[in-house]
């Protein structure tokens, strides 16, 4: 296995499958799965009018924030990339080795993120994957998704032994839909932020001297699992 501290960074369009396979080597490498979707989540969702962060001397205020995320755009880079930052360094003073999966999300947050990154736990301790699926991929993974209240587990409900549930195998909770964030139209806005402003962050990581492993996310569950350890190790 990789030292440990250590840092994997999972990248990868809507939908190939980040957090699947994050919760996978979570349990295989017992380190924390950090998932910035949730950290910019539970930020927004209940937020007030007028309630904002302030980063570097400009606010951002959350109910803008929730308006971008729910029609598929990014968060300001700034503020993501404050809160996680934020939890990094708590989880970095405790010794944690880190899964990150869809973070950073932009070339800004990259350029913010990457030097800390590299200064908490050393180049060579950071890998870096790309799951590679078509756009129609995207699509159709993302149209037919259901995840539980209670985890945000996602759940595709093309899979037959899944058609019928209305709980989700692992913890019980009902499983609803993403309102607006997995309709069709909010997909390929989704989609179109993901190669305007999430791939180039490929080329930053190599500039930087960290190697990005391009990986099949279209294989089978185990199959993607077997090749980002081979990747990895």
């Amino acid at each position: 296995m990789i030292e440990k501290p250590s840092l994997i960074i999972i990248l990868g369009a809507p939908g190939a499958g980040k957090g699947t396979q994050a919760e996978l080597l979570d349990e295989k490498l017992k380190s924390y799965y950090l998932e910035t979707s949730k950290i910019i989540e539970e930020n927004v969702m209940n937020a007030k009018e007028g309630d904002f962060i302030e980063v570097d001397s400009e606010k951002y205020y959350l109910l803008e924030e929730k308006k971008r995320w729910e029609s598929g755009l990014l968060c300001s880079p700034p503020l993501v990339s404050f809160w996680v930052k934020q939890k990094i360094q708590e989880l970095a003073k405790e010794g944690r080795s880190i899964l990150m999966a869809g973070s950073p999300r932009t070339l800004p947050e990259g350029k913010d993120q990457i030097p800390f990154l590299k200064k908490l736990f050393g180049a060579k301790n950071i890998k870096a994957v790309l799951l590679e699926i078509s756009p129609q991929e995207t699509i159709q993974r993302n149209s037919h998704r259901r995840i539980c209240e209670l985890m945000r587990h996602p759940i595709l409900s093309t899979q037959k032994e899944f058609l019928k549930l209305k709980n989700c195998p692992l913890d019980g909770s009902k499983l609803v839909r993403r309102k607006g964030l997995d309709d069709i139209e909010t997909i390929k806005v989704r989609l179109k932020e993901y190669k305007e402003r999430t791939l180039p962050l490929v080329k930053y990581f190599e500039e930087e001297g960290l190697a990005v492993k391009r990986i099949n996310g279209e294989q089978s569950v185990e199959k993607v699992h077997a090749d980002i350890l081979k990747a990895i190790n």
